[in-house]
């Protein structure tokens, strides 16, 4: 017989909850009360559960670690699989994302330790997947307008359906990407 863990269903309400405020709003303009108010607890029931807010955003960005491990450590046969399989992670983890853009803003000066630093390590990691070991000023501009766009992208089409994302950017992407390695 299964039993109803009532904590896991509130951490799990907590955890949509924050999920969607933070993909609306950005993690420094949602508050733990934001958060308790959109599922009906007290600020101090969430406190419970996640505190420090931290730990929300800990836990949210959490599975995707699987899938940036695939991505940074994966076998691609060229460019144009490893630009399908970016774009395809970003508009997957595009909540995610959105909840990390402002420390991607801040991760060139972040200390050695801290999570900005984990951020540079993997948007350094995709910069170089794209634009090579040696890339002459063309292929390094193209790298980061990659990167940034579809950051940018994912990010202001939050509310669009996740498969019409993908396939247009992907689209944009490719062009982009392809028009350069020619």
């Amino acid at each position: 017989m299964t039993t109803l863990d009532p904590g896991s269903d509130t951490r799990d309400r907590i955890l949509d909850a924050a999920r969607r405020l933070f993909a609306e709003r950005g993690y420094a303009a949602t508050s733990l009360a934001d958060i308790a108010s959109a599922v009906g607890l007290t600020k101090t029931a969430v406190a419970y559960h996640f505190h420090p807010k931290d730990r929300l955003a800990t836990e949210l960005i959490s599975p995707a670690s699987e899938d940036i491990v695939g991505l940074l450590e994966g076998d691609f046969d060229d460019d144009r699989a490893f630009v399908e399989a970016l774009v395809t992670f970003i508009v997957r983890h595009r909540a995610i994302i959105r909840l990390i853009m402002e420390d991607i803003n801040t991760a060139d000066d972040a200390p050695p330790g801290s999570p900005g630093e984990a951020l540079r390590a993997f948007r350094d990691r995709i910069y170089q997947r794209l634009a090579g070991s040696d890339p002459g000023p063309e292929r390094r501009v193209r790298a980061w307008a990659l990167l940034g766009s579809l950051q940018y992208a994912v990010v202001k089409t939050i509310d669009l359906p996740e498969e019409e994302v993908r396939t247009t950017l992907l689209t944009a992407a490719l062009a982009s990407f392809e028009s350069g390695s020619r």
